[in-house]
């Protein structure tokens, strides 16, 4: 392929795309310099010279990259090749197989730049979503402004019916907005005071008062669309090999095609005929359509995935998705909702409001979301949290901080076991709780356990559904979780997950992926912020629900923008869809490679039965690749 995508940015009509332009005027002059000298209107030396005329017009593009690429990159590629077929059909008095050449490959070369430029940049449309003005309010009046002038902090209003221009948090109002351009969900999302809202999201019945929180090139639309279009550069390991293929299997062409026309004159042969043959191998062996068969479907693939709000942040990513045999999945906020309460509270030793006080000031600095239910709870029983110093957070554990001159600690049964021994009325009370599916965490000091809180989080209502189909694919589900073995055995046991892994530290997770991975290739369902290590050490690691969020959009190599597990089921169609197309584009070139080059060589085909044969193909592959944006 010569394409260097140095049209990527172009947005216009396709016949004004300056490689398709160039092709088109030249075709005209040609064709018709043909059909004049077929009705006999001019004679043979003024249809050659139209043809002269012609050559360089439809050559302009890709010629000069082919002639930059060998001259910078010592490199010969495809175009190269192109060069010399055209040179060599001029040199053999062919000017009109030569004109028949450039036109057609211009215009193939031209349609392809074209494609991959509308593919790369089809996610912009999206921005196209968001307002062009905002209403922001001014020393109390209603100011129109344009929407990339919004500044964090403004303050600006969004009325029924209209889109948010950038992202922001409601401080007045409530409503339903539509937020599918950046999750992808149709369905639209019931936010009040104090929820985020995203740009170019459709507000529904009511009018609502936003701060902005970002800037309109820094919200989180735009960097849907940067990192889309960043992506689509990221090449995979299959698009490499092709590549570095390319580099070496072009030059080979050109030396055969000279090795053949040397023989033939060595051997005293016909030269008419072999050096037609020689400049015949050139078309008939260039490898177009198979090297552009992964970048198109990659390309296409990411594309189609970022309108659905699903980022794939590169091809290697997307090849991955397509060959996933084992999905382990965390569970708090990812197979849950990650939204626990609390279910049982036993003080032990102590008043309860002393110790939900002491409880509440060491989970507020946590971000935890059995942190946030202990606190919800605290704030339903109108509980002041304590003043916590020296907070520090126990990785895995729990946490710990000095209140009123003693050092208190809130976590899992684990982190108590290691201080010393629970005492067995307190152990037979965990067990108990444990088996019923909750999670239990426990406050004390260094003198003992003094509360006990049961906590118990909700399935989600797609999670049954979605590992059945996993299932159906023949996937192998793991879970992965911080929580206790009788728990995670519970949950697990009403998902039909396959393997369970409780009890685990960040680390141990990173460990568990490992020894899953010696069985095939992993891929990791998380939060991408507690789960960015596991995330990281799988073959492929995926974050729910990272709309608006920075940390789990850079900790993942797939972001689900969305909070929808069946986003993940997309996500695996698209990566086996886009295996599958580039299968068939490469099966389909190699095909035609192994039939046209014999064909060639043997003299049963013409340059410009070559020549079409071989622009058919590319723009075949072209076509075909386009369908990996659609699983």
């Amino acid at each position: 392929m010569s394409c260097s995508c140095s049209h990527g940015d172009y947005t216009g009509p396709w016949w004004a795309f300056p490689p398709l332009r160039n092709a088109i005027i030249a075709g005209l002059i040609a064709g018709t310099s043909f059909l004049l000298i077929l009705f006999g209107i001019i004679s043979r030396p003024i249809e050659d010279l139209l043809y002269w005329i012609a050559i360089p017009i439809g050559a302009w593009y890709w010629a000069q990259e082919g002639i930059e690429e060998l001259v910078k990159d010592h490199e010969v590629n495809i175009s190269m090749l192109m060069i010399a077929a055209t040179a060599g059909s001029g040199i053999l008095g062919m000017w009109e197989e030569a004109a028949a050449l450039v036109v057609l490959y211009g215009a193939a070369e031209g349609i392809e730049e074209y494609t991959f430029a509308r593919t790369r940049t089809a996610i912009r449309a999206l921005l196209d979503l968001a307002p062009k003005q905002a209403r922001l309010l001014r020393d109390g009046k209603e100011v129109n402004v344009p929407a990339e002038e919004v500044r964090p902090g403004d303050i600006f209003i969004v009325r029924p019916g209209e889109s948010v221009p950038t992202d922001g948090i409601i401080i007045d109002g409530a409503s339903s907005l539509d937020e599918s351009a950046v999750t992808g969900e149709s369905v639209p999302v019931d936010k009040e005071t104090g929820m985020r809202v995203f740009a170019a999201s459709i507000n529904g019945q009511g009018s609502l008062t936003i701060r902005a929180t970002a800037g309109f090139a820094d919200n989180t639309l735009s960097r849907i669309i940067h990192l889309v279009e960043e992506a689509q550069t990221q090449k995979g390991r299959a698009q490499k090999w092709i590549e570095r293929f390319g580099r070496i299997y072009s030059p080979a062409v050109l030396a055969s095609s000279a090795l053949m026309a040397m023989v033939a004159w060595l051997a005293g042969l016909d030269m008419s005929v072999w050096a037609q043959r020689a400049v015949i191998l050139l078309v008939a062996a260039a490898p177009c359509a198979l090297v552009i068969s992964l970048p198109i479907a990659m390309a296409a693939g990411i594309a189609g995935a970022g309108k659905r709000g699903i980022l794939i942040k590169g091809g290697a990513h997307l090849e991955h998705l397509g060959i996933i045999r084992i999905i382990a999945f965390d569970k708090t906020g990812t197979l849950t909702h990650g939204r626990p309460r609390v279910t049982d509270a036993i003080m032990l030793d102590g008043q309860e409001d002393t110790l939900l006080s002491i409880a509440t000031g060491l989970e507020q600095l946590s971000e935890h979301p059995l942190a946030r239910a202990v606190l919800h709870y605290g704030k339903e029983k109108h509980i002041r949290p304590a003043r916590a110093n020296g907070f520090t957070a126990l990785t895995g554990a729990g946490a710990k901080a000095e209140i009123n001159g003693r050092t208190w600690y809130i976590g899992n049964p684990d982190l108590f076991a290691e201080m010393g021994n629970i005492p067995i009325d307190v152990t037979k009370r965990v067990k108990r709780l444990q088996a019923e599916g909750k999670t239990v965490i426990l406050l004390g000091n260094e003198d003992g356990i003094r509360a006990i809180f049961a906590l118990q989080d909700t399935l989600r209502e797609d999670a049954v559904d979605v590992i059945t189909r996993l299932h159906a694919m023949g996937i192998w589900t793991v879970m992965l979780t911080g929580d206790n073995i009788e728990t995670a055995k519970r949950v697990a046991e009403r998902l039909h997950i396959d393997e369970v892994h409780a009890g685990l530290r960040p680390d141990e997770k990173v460990e568990a992926i490992h020894r899953l991975m010696k069985k095939g290739p992993v891929l990791m369902v998380g939060d991408g912020i507690n789960d960015a290590p596991a995330l990281a050490a799988a073959t492929c690691g995926v974050a729910m629900g990272a709309a608006g969020s920075d940390a789990a959009i850079e900790a993942a190599d797939i972001a689900l923008m969305a909070d929808d597990l069946d986003k993940l089921i997309e996500a695996l169609h698209l990566g086996k869809k886009a295996k599958q197309v580039s299968l068939e584009n490469i099966v389909f070139a190699i095909t035609v490679l192994a039939i046209l080059i014999p064909a060639g060589v043997g003299g049963f085909i013409t340059i410009a039965t070559a020549v079409l044969i071989h622009e058919a193909t590319e723009l075949m592959a072209v076509a075909n690749g386009l369908r990996a944006g659609h699983p």
